[in-house]
């Protein structure tokens, strides 16, 4: 079956493309969720009209992440943490926590962009990688240091 895709889905296609996929997948999963449209004349011409729309949205979405990118690039990401007496952690640094600190320097980041697998459960420095965009993609410093530590770290 021939579809025409609303939005990005990974593996298949970018929003605007037509493609062929089998029938019950677009009926199941893609049609249902508006994911995509089937490919008639009346829905090609519409969503070229739509991707229009999109692609000044999204050169200005992507223009934002930019700059934003650049001023989270430059932030000192510095999380203070008990620690025994072998330099273990108690507990770990979540995402959630990098993200509490992100927030009280005035930056609103939506947790799930934060790619962190597993907590950080270890002192020092550590990258983790931030999505804001699907092109843009920053990877934050975080410092992970002992509870009342204040020396900056080399």
């Amino acid at each position: 079956m021939e579809i025409i895709l609303r939005a990005h889905v990974d593996n298949l296609g970018e929003r605007g493309e037509i493609v062929k996929v089998a029938d019950g997948y677009a009926r199941n999963y893609l049609l249902p969720r508006r994911l995509a449209l089937p490919a008639t004349p009346g829905n090609r011409k519409h969503v070229e009209r739509e991707r229009k729309i999109v692609e000044g949205r999204e050169v200005q979405e992507k223009s934002q992440a930019d700059a934003m990118a650049a001023r989270l690039a430059a932030l000192d990401i510095r999380i203070a943490r008990r620690v025994g007496d072998t330099a273990q952690l108690y507990g770990s640094v979540t995402a959630a926590d990098i993200v509490d600190f992100l927030r009280e320097k005035g930056f609103e980041v939506d947790r799930r962009k934060l790619i962190l697998p597993e907590p950080i459960k270890a002192i020092g420095d550590h990258d983790v990688p931030l999505r804001l965009h699907r092109e843009v993609t920053v990877p934050l410093k975080v410092h992970v240091v002992k509870e009342g530590d204040t020396q900056p770290s080399s």
